[in-house]
């Protein structure tokens, strides 16, 4: 019997591993199917990109008919460019029994508890600013003012931190995988899910012959 899925919200300041968790997360074996929430974005494809892969990428015009059909879990302008989740999208794949991680910000993790509180929402925090600092700098990827931009931004997110349902380390990589893992299944033995998944089961417990 096919249960529902589990909606995850991952937040975490750039640098502070998280991609790099829910890849490996991912690549682990798992009781069920799991997978990152592909998003809608105006933005152009970058070489390499596949439209329903890496995102849905769509017209400005088309994005906003889509606010206007409150089409999103959340939803937010970066720049010049729009990005958001849909609400429909998620919705059949929770029906599908497919756990989903969003990968947003805390901006987007309060939009989306609005209109879904059983969401779970985790937190991936640096062990400390400084090897947060040191990360962003072994990347290669930015310059010094980027990065300077990066920690201040680090700063905002993590200030949100007392907002989220779990909080997660990312000191030891393995242990914090160990934690994310645990969290996962944790939501999975919750009462409501396995009350479906072992329906049989009670039923013959609970037959006196």
């Amino acid at each position: 019997m096919v249960t529902h899925g589990n909606l995850f919200i991952l937040s975490a300041p750039s640098g502070a591993g998280k991609s790099s968790l829910v890849n490996a997360l991912l690549a682990q074996k798992s009781s069920r199917p799991m997978q990152v929430s592909v998003s809608h974005t105006t933005r152009s494809p970058r070489p390499g990109e596949v439209n329903g892969q890496h995102y849905h990428f769509v017209s400005v015009d088309e994005f906003k008919k889509l606010i206007s059909k409150n089409a999103f879990y959340e939803h937010a302008q970066v720049f010049d460019n729009y990005y958001g989740t849909s609400e429909v999208a998620i919705d059949e794949q929770l029906t599908q029994g497919i756990d989903v991680f969003l990968d947003i910000d805390w901006q987007g993790a309060q939009q989306v508890r609005m209109k879904k509180p059983e969401v779970t929402t985790i937190f991936i925090a640096p062990p400390s600013k400084q090897e947060l600092e040191q990360r962003l700098h072994k990347r290669g990827q930015d310059s010094d003012d980027i990065i300077k931009s990066r920690m201040q931004q680090a700063q905002s997110e993590c200030s949100h931190y007392q907002e989220f349902d779990y909080i997660i380390v990312n000191d030891d990589f393995e242990q914090a995988l160990i934690d994310l893992t645990t969290v996962v299944n944790n939501q999975r033995l919750k009462r409501k899910q396995q009350v479906v998944l072992h329906e049989q089961l009670f039923a013959d417990l609970l037959n006196i012959s």
